[in-house]
């Protein structure tokens, strides 16, 4: 005969253990579904802001080969983003900023910086090959350590240091054996690395302090955009506006369309603004390691596409110097996170 009592104590004594197992069976799937979209979302914005990369990268390239004038194909790239930003604005979708004419001060010599290297990355787009630019731009981690180090006084440990020894040898190899070597290409991509170096050091010491509302990082973006536009379309106008007439004349007569030119034109200056959008979408969402090693990857895949839409011819020792390049800004990039 069986003891009353005996078989429920023994229920009772297992009953948090199969709770808990139960719970976990539970949570366990949906754990898993969670973790699976989590993955296919940031899988699915690298792949949107590697392709819009490319697109701008062709488009821009395009543009500049029927339209030489990068001084206005920089003002136009950076003034179709108000055509972008401000339905967002006016929407519910996105709150749209508030700035104090002292906000405004704080943010014009970041604003300054923007314009520049966005101007300086044209030009050399438009004077070299694009794969050449990138494998110059690689560079910028190098820029940004000693610009860090004359402004700001900060200084790294020194893996960081020697991880940026690949990066400058690359960059010195794949120059040296350029098949289409531009002095136009080549300091350009420099003056943009230093102008992108200094916005970052600006940016730093101005947003210590909060500029304005509802300006997080994307909002951030916007503000400079536009007052980059601002600042470099007085130049534009001065210097290629009286030559755009006869430019425009020209690339009809060489066979291409009005469609084509205005069409090309605002592609390349609407994905140019997207995929910085983008960008700071995958930064929300992965680790700054993550990022920076996607970041790397871009540049190799921004370079391939070129070289095949473009046909760019690229020797053995610019190949290792390129790969040199950039495996020294992935090393730069992991020993930065790591030595934090």
């Amino acid at each position: 005969m069986r003891a009353v009592g005996v078989r429920p104590r023994a229920q009772l004594a297992r009953t948090p253990v199969a709770v808990a197992r139960v719970s976990m069976a539970e949570a366990a799937p949906a754990e898993g579904s969670s973790g699976l979209l989590n993955t296919l979302k940031v899988g699915f914005l690298f792949g949107v802001w590697y392709a819009f990369n490319i697109v701008y990268n062709i488009s821009n390239k395009k543009i500049l080969n029927a339209l030489p004038f990068p001084w206005t194909m920089a003002v136009v790239q950076l003034g179709v983003g108000l055509l972008y930003l401000l339905p967002l604005w006016m929407s519910p979708l996105r709150k749209a900023p508030k700035l104090s004419s002292e906000n405004i001060k704080a943010l014009m010599p970041i604003a300054l910086m923007h314009g520049i290297g966005h101007l300086c990355t044209v030009i050399s787009l438009g004077a070299g090959a694009v794969s050449f630019t990138h494998i110059v731009k690689a560079a910028e981690p190098f820029f940004s350590t000693v610009m860090s180090a004359i402004f700001t006084k900060s200084y790294f440990p020194v893996p960081v240091y020697l991880a940026l020894l690949p990066v400058v040898g690359g960059v010195g190899i794949a120059s040296l054996t350029e098949l289409s070597f531009s002095w136009v290409a080549f300091l350009n991509a420099m003056g943009s690395n230093t102008a992108f170096s200094l916005r970052a050091i600006f940016s730093k010491k101005a947003m210590e302090k909060p500029q304005g509302e509802n300006m997080g990082a994307a909002n951030l973006y916007g503000v400079l955009t536009i007052m980059s536009f601002l600042m470099l379309l007085p130049f534009a106008l001065v210097l290629e506006g009286a030559k755009l007439k006869g430019g425009w004349a020209a690339a009809i007569a060489a066979g291409h369309t009005a469609n084509y030119l205005l069409k090309t034109s605002l592609v390349s200056g609407l994905f140019y603004y997207l995929y910085n959008e983008v960008a700071f979408l995958c930064l929300d969402n992965v680790h700054p390691i993550t990022h920076a090693v996607g970041n790397t990857i871009k540049r190799v895949v921004i370079i391939l596409a070129s070289v095949v839409v473009f046909g760019t011819k690229m020797t053995p020792l610019n190949q290792i110097g390129s790969s040199l390049a950039i495996f020294g800004v992935l090393l730069y990039s992991l020993a930065k996170q790591y030595c934090k």
